[in-house]
């Protein structure tokens, strides 16, 4: 579930990359709690791989919000 490529995440929906993340950022949350506790993770490559797609998730945000702030205005230059 939490594998997420490049390509699928710039072609989603902003409303669905959000939620894809607080999803991600839950599960990440209670694999942590699991540690915490003093109990082992089932799979500690998947702890990583969690927080690479959020990285990659909010990178993809402010990718966006640098490309509509970078957009012209309009109008004609001479």
């Amino acid at each position: 579930m939490t594998i997420l490529k490049l390509k699928e995440a710039r072609e989603m929906p902003k409303e669905a990359l959000y939620k894809r993340l607080s999803e991600i950022k839950l599960e990440l949350a209670k694999e942590l709690g699991k540690i915490r506790v003093g109990g082992v993770a089932e799979n500690p490559g998947k702890i990583r791989d969690m927080k690479k797609v959020i990285a990659r998730i909010i990178t993809i945000e402010n990718e966006k919000k640098i490309s509509l702030a970078k957009k012209p205005k309009g109008g004609i230059k001479s």
